[in-house]
């Protein structure tokens, strides 16, 4: 096996950093695989109290975006949109931006990073907290779109009776988008506001 000869990064090597680099694209390559084996494993941990599991919130929210007709960075930003609840449940939300930061248009990008809060506006006031504090972020652009992606796919979809797409019907899209190159500008589109598709 190849292993680099330091065990201090400073006295890394031109070679050690090339075989590094060699071996870093094909583990790249792989990132959407881990991915829906994360989705996979979380179809065993349900939502405590809730009726679905984290798999079927997420395949839910996905089928309700993909049947409105929604592009593939909605489709598969919404399948991911939890994917950091059972590591990062107090910032679930940036940990699942981070993850597509790099390969969905940035309004896309944002409303995952902000949805934690715009939900609040579904439940807060049970619990004290001021539930339109989605406020503080009305200058965004992209406030209407986190507004309609909170109302439209994820707050809605905690039934257990929904029919659901399988996790294999999102897994062409999800490689697609993962297989694009990272922070390309032709798909990052900075500023540019296209929404949530019509109904």
């Amino acid at each position: 096996m190849n292993v680099v000869s330091f065990t201090q990064m400073k006295d890394g090597t031109l070679e050690d950093y090339e075989l590094l680099h060699e071996l870093e694209v094909p583990y790249i390559a792989g990132t959407a695989d881990r991915l829906l084996a994360e989705l996979k494993r979380q179809g065993e941990d349900t939502l405590a109290g809730y009726k679905v599991s984290r798999l079927e919130h997420g395949l839910q929210s996905a089928t309700r975006a993909r049947r409105e007709g929604a592009d593939i960075d909605w489709v598969v930003a919404t399948l991911l949109h939890d994917i950091g609840d059972a590591l990062a449940p107090q910032n679930h939300d940036r940990m699942a931006a981070e993850i597509v930061r790099p390969f969905v248009r940035e309004e896309v990008t944002w409303v995952v990073e902000h949805h934690g809060i715009f939900q609040t506006y579904y439940f807060g006031h049970h619990y004290g907290w001021d539930r339109n504090r989605r406020e503080e972020h009305r200058y965004s652009p992209y406030y209407q779109s986190c507004v309609d992606f909170c109302a439209r796919w994820d707050q809605a979809s905690f039934d257990p009776d929904y029919p659901s797409l399988s996790l294999e019907s999102f897994a062409p899209q999800l490689k697609e988008v993962f297989a694009r190159k990272p922070y390309d500008e032709a798909v990052i589109r900075p500023g540019v506001v296209e929404g949530l598709p019509p109904l």
